[in-house]
């Protein structure tokens, strides 16, 4: 079985994957948890995070500012998506066996790496999902407790260093580990458009 961070991201890809090909045709304008950005910006953005958590260790940085996407989409989106997501899942992999990897956030091993850009897919997958009123594609419990510990690690580091997560929210009583994530990372795990 491969480790944690490296099935973590396969999951995390599979269910932004997932929630990009059920947006419909008509949605991909709406507002969304990233209060400034629309669906568009937000799929742009996760893409864009794939290839930036990774340039380190490819050379190749992603075609933009992944913290100002465009506001535009592919004709089809999801076949965008493919090879990027396995682009970014070779690189992490390249690095099993060292002892760490370079990353934006300094070096760490490649399955800590790993778990990065799965949160981070994870989380943009739910706000695509919720936004886009997919309401059965709820982010999966399974792997937001396996993201609870790279969050722990992360999620502060870059919301005190970059200011890139909302503050944290109050979790809705009963909260289950998706919910206890989401609000850690600063959105409301009850956000409708």
């Amino acid at each position: 079985m491969a480790p944690e961070g490296f099935k973590l991201l396969a999951e995390a890809h599979e269910y932004l994957l997932t929630v990009v090909r059920g947006v419909p045709d008509d949605a991909w304008e709406r507002r969304t948890p990233c209060t400034e950005w629309t669906v568009r910006q937000v799929f742009n953005h996760a893409l864009l995070d794939q290839q930036a958590l990774v340039m380190q260790i490819t050379g190749t940085p992603p075609a933009e500012d992944p913290f100002a996407p465009s506001d535009t989409v592919a004709d089809d989106p999801a076949a965008q998506l493919v090879p990027v997501l396995e682009a970014a899942a070779r690189a992490w992999e390249s690095g099993a066996d060292a002892d760490t990897v370079p990353t934006p956030m300094g070096p760490m091993p490649a399955r800590s790496g790993a778990a990065a850009a799965a949160l981070d897919a994870a989380l943009h997958a739910w706000d695509i999902a919720v936004a886009t009123g997919q309401d059965d594609l709820p982010l999966p419990e399974d792997v937001a407790e396996g993201l609870e510990g790279i969050a722990a690690q992360l999620v502060d580091f870059v919301r005190d260093s970059f200011g890139k997560y909302a503050p944290p929210v109050t979790p809705p009583p009963g909260a289950g580990h998706a919910d206890r994530l989401l609000a850690f990372s600063g959105r409301d795990p009850r956000w409708t458009p």
